[in-house]
């Protein structure tokens, strides 16, 4: 299987980038009253923004040359009222796309979440969680500013640069090309951006996913760390982390400084080709004061919003190759999914059938973990699957809870094929539980009920007494409602196993999953586990890997699995007769011998 490090800057598909600017503002549809609104208090303020410069035009050129001071009291006063109304339009939409970026990224984040939730474990095998963890807070958290500056900053602007263009047509055509003889330098720089930023700021995405994807791992291995002294080791590796980032950001935003002064640069050129035009070819009786005034208003209305459209278009090169990571992950199907006519299981008596079952990884099809396996297991049996380490046994049981669906053969229970039942109702009916010891933070209660939630208490209680989990419990200060944190802290390695245990029977399976599930418990407490566990097998399907082997005498059938197949099957006894890998396996582990 191909794995994705820490260190490795991820693969990323190329996407169209126009679908995938027209995907994320298609999150604003659902908000099309708030949006409306927002419109109409943009066009409110739009037009008093074209207004207010014909005002003062008319205030110069009529009220004061002809000493109408009564008229331009009347004028300042409508500006008054007219500046009150445009504060107050331009708050009211403001407040508005601030509520409706915050909650398209809520419903994009959420998204993400419960899609990544349905991704197969070849997903997670595959890429660090720190990586995973960057495109859901970091990469959505960066699209605000694109999905807030749409409504807030592309559209009153791209509508100003336009209705004010027509108004300069309208007062004078020719100094109109004053303000758009520029233009073609701004639409090559912007271009040239799109290119080489967007590949730049691609990188810089990846960048910051790795210092995400340390960060985690080296928190979360933090015992090993500090216990073999590697803190130098580690700071020199983030320290190498961040220098590569910091980089990567230097580069992407050196095009956006160079391109912010093209558009001061071509602003200026405007304004000098306004009165070139205006004094060298109209003359200087052509234009009145008031009109050069209005225009000159006009220009700066002109320009003004050009900047904010290239400094948003900056935002959008910045922010899309975020939307591509959060879209790419969106886009990865899951390889384990319900059926379009998916049967709910209902209650099993554990009937569990390999009818010639092969498993690959999807990126290795060529290497077989497992290759025609065959069993037939009856309800209420006990199965030990032993053997070497990678053998299989691990993808075994995976198959069973169709954590992966098998690529040759057919894998069933009670009859029915694993891909006809949903996931949902099969693992109801199930019982997992592995050598990984993972506990939420929370209480013990909780944590324990997580396994069947509305559980109650009593049946927490026999949970935790059938493993012999409940009186390192009660010797807690508040018992049950004793908070822990996901690394367990105050609890041992061997209590932490017993409560993972406890979250397991609590759910009452019917078919039940053991991977070295005692390989933290010591050998005292194995044998009370054993003896709690035996009345909770009775009745139920079980599959048990260990590598202790003793703990597996009294299985039903000991399953040997080597080379991608079950090389040896029988009791304990039987596969001691028959001296062969079982019997080796046994006699070198009581020899002391590692195997």
């Amino acid at each position: 299987m191909s794995i994705n490090s820490v260190k490795e800057d991820e693969e990323q598909k190329d996407s169209v980038k126009i679908k995938v600017i027209m995907r994320l503002f298609g999150y604003m549809l659902k908000y099309k009253k708030q949006i409306a609104f927002v419109l109409v208090c943009m066009f409110i303020a739009l037009g008093i923004s074209i207004v207010n410069p014909l005002l003062l035009q008319r205030a110069i050129d009529v009220d004061i040359v002809n000493g109408n001071w009564k008229g331009l009291v009347i004028i300042v006063a409508v500006s008054l009222v007219l500046s009150i109304i445009y504060m107050i339009s331009a708050r009211m939409w403001m407040k508005t796309m601030a509520h409706v970026s915050n909650d398209v990224l809520l419903t994009i984040r959420d998204e993400l979440y419960t899609h990544i939730q349905t991704l197969s474990f070849s997903f997670f095998d595959s890429r660090p969680t720190g990586k995973i963890l960057s495109r859901v807070i970091g990469d959505v958290n960066s699209l605000k500013d694109v999905i807030q500056s749409t409504v807030t900053q592309l559209l009153p602007d791209f509508l100003t640069v336009i209705v004010v263009l027509v108004m300069m047509i309208i007062v004078n055509p020719y100094l109109t090309l004053s303000a758009v003889a520029a233009l073609p330098v701004i639409f090559a720089g912007m271009y040239i951006t799109e290119i080489l930023a967007h590949k730049r700021w691609q990188v810089f995405r990846k960048k910051s996913s790795n210092i995400s994807a340390f960060v985690h791992e080296d928190l979360s291995g933090i015992g090993i760390v500090q216990s073999f002294t590697a803190e130098k080791e580690s700071e020199k590796e983030f320290d190498g982390l961040v220098k590569e980032h910091q980089q990567s950001f230097i580069k992407a935003v050196a095009l956006a400084d160079v391109f912010s002064p093209t558009i001061e640069i071509s602003w200026g050129i405007g304004t000098f080709l306004l009165y070139f035009i205006g004094i060298r070819k109209l003359g200087t009786d052509a234009v009145g004061v008031g009109t050069y005034t209005a225009f000159a208003i006009y220009l700066s209305m002109f320009w003004g919003p050009i900047r904010n459209l290239a400094s948003y278009y900056n935002k959008l090169v910045t922010n899309i190759s975020a939307a591509e990571r959060v879209f790419d992950i969106m886009d990865t199907p899951a390889d384990v999914t319900d059926s379009e006519d998916a049967i709910e299981l209902g209650d099993i008596k554990g009937h569990v059938q390999f009818e010639h079952v092969g498993f690959a990884y999807p990126d290795e099809p060529d290497v077989k973990v497992l290759d025609d396996v065959n069993f037939d297991i009856r309800p209420g049996e006990t199965i030990a699957l032993v053997g070497p380490t990678g053998a299989g046994k691990t993808t075994i049981v995976s198959l069973i809870s169709r954590f992966y669906n098998a690529t040759e053969g057919r894998v069933l229970v009670d009859g029915m094929d694993l891909r006809d039942v949903t996931l949902a109702s099969l693992r109801h009916r199930m019982g997992v539980m592995t050598q990984d010891n993972f506990l939420f933070s929370g209480t013990i209660r909780e944590n324990i009920k997580y396994g069947r939630r509305d559980a109650t208490d009593e049946e927490m209680v026999a949970a935790a007494k059938a493993v012999h989990a409940h009186q390192f419990i009660m010797q807690l200060e508040k018992g049950y409602d004793t908070e822990i944190s996901e690394r367990g802290a105050r609890l041992s390695i061997g209590q932490r196993q017993l409560l993972a245990f406890a979250r397991t029977m609590v759910s009452n399976p019917a078919i039940l999953v053991l991977d070295e599930a005692t390989s933290s418990i010591d050998t005292h407490t194995e044998i009370l586990v054993q003896q709690g566990i035996e009345s909770l097998l009775n009745g139920r399907t079980s599959f048990v890997i260990a590598h202790r082997l003793s703990t597996i005498k009294n299985a039903d059938r000991i399953f040997v699995i080597d080379e991608g197949g079950i090389k040896e099957a029988g009791t304990h006894e039987e596969l001691m007769k028959a001296k062969g890998e079982y019997f080796e396996l046994y006699e070198a582990q009581f020899e002391g011998v590692a195997v």
